[in-house]
């Protein structure tokens, strides 16, 4: 992560500090990882999102105030074969968010899985949330709240669960796992949350195979 400020020489406009920092989506396929990214980046949902093959590489800038949030978003591909090239996307992470689908106990499991594959092999400063995704679907709910945040609170995670579909927690979300001196800026969590996706001034998208 990187932090600098502008300001033209006369010092007429006040300086502008710029936050950049790299977070990783993990979890198993189809828990809806994608799907959180597009929300977060361009404030839209679609039902029938594309399998993510290999990697995709998003861009987002949020612009409050005197703060600009610059976000490299690495969205990873759920396959098992496409395992081994994880290290590749979190090494140098300075969060990674990791997903599961409150439907489907099997990706909580799996979820557990790579906490612990980031806590051995990541940056020992590394933020890692954990993110119960599709709680748009709690009738069908098979991960029980309570104890997905007892895991969280045991292994020193955060926790929230998400719909990408309705939005719910989903930007808050994202800017809860950024590191400290970028949530402390102004609140700058809540403060986006509430701005909503006025404030994303620029995006850009690329896949790797």
């Amino acid at each position: 992560m990187s932090t600098r400020g502008t300001s033209r020489a006369n010092g007429s406009l006040p300086q502008t500090k710029i936050c950049q920092f790299k977070l990783v989506l993990l979890g198993d396929m189809a828990v809806g990882k994608s799907s959180l990214v597009l929300r977060f980046v361009k404030g839209q949902f679609d039902e029938f999102q594309e399998t993510t093959i290999g990697a995709a590489f998003l861009a987002q800038s949020v612009c409050l105030d005197d703060t600009t949030v610059k976000f490299e978003i690495w969205d990873t591909a759920g396959q098992e074969r496409y395992h081994s090239l994880a290290p590749m996307y979190y090494r140098g992470a300075q969060a990674a968010i990791v997903v599961f689908d409150i439907t489907k106990p099997e990706t909580f499991e799996r979820a557990k899985a790579w906490v612990k594959e980031l806590q051995r092999q990541a940056s020992p400063n590394i933020v890692i949330a954990l993110a119960g995704n599709k709680a748009d679907l709690a009738d069908k709910r098979l991960v029980d709240y309570e104890e997905a945040q007892t895991y969280a609170e045991d292994t020193g995670l955060l926790f929230m669960e998400t719909s990408a579909k309705t939005a719910m927690n989903v930007n808050e979300f994202v800017f809860s796992s950024a590191p400290g001196n970028i949530r402390a800026s102004k609140g700058l969590g809540e403060r986006a949350a509430a701005a909503g996706q006025s404030q994303h001034c620029h995006c850009s998208r690329r896949k790797q195979g």
